[in-house]
């Protein structure tokens, strides 16, 4: 009998119906870096060991409650992922929660930040280790 652990997620697949488009967007707003090959017709590292796949779609069907979560380092890389949906793309916030907005094809993003999360949860990540954060 074995028993199975996961280890984390993996990635995260999108729906667009623009892909150059969504390519643009995602890295203007995130930074993300793109990578070559992969699953999806584009692909974003989003963490040590996770990535976000893109596919070409002929048509975007928005969902209602299913999204993903981004986390970001802190407070002010929250509200420069605000301003930027807001200002630049023209997209609306969705209360309660201070960062969550659909992108442009309709999936639903929640950005946190680090403090957002539990310590034990944060503990092993690499990133957190780098830069430094106290709790």
């Amino acid at each position: 009998f074995m028993s199975v652990q996961v280890y984390g997620c993996n990635h995260i697949a999108i729906e667009v119906d623009d892909v150059k488009a969504a390519v643009k967007f995602y890295q203007d707003v995130f930074n993300l870096q793109k990578m070559d090959g992969g699953e999806g017709d584009a692909f974003f590292k989003v963490g040590e060991h996770q990535f976000l796949a893109i596919f070409q779609v002929s048509k975007v069907k928005p969902d209602k409650v299913r999204h993903f979560g981004l986390i970001v380092r802190d407070e002010k890389q929250l509200n420069e992922v605000r301003k930027k949906v807001k200002e630049k793309y023209g997209l609306k916030l969705e209360p309660p929660f201070r960062c969550d907005f659909r992108d442009p094809w309709g999936n639903r993003i929640q950005v946190v930040d680090l403090h957002d999360e539990s310590l034990i949860w944060l503990l092993p990540y690499a990133e957190v280790q780098k830069v430094g954060i106290k709790f």
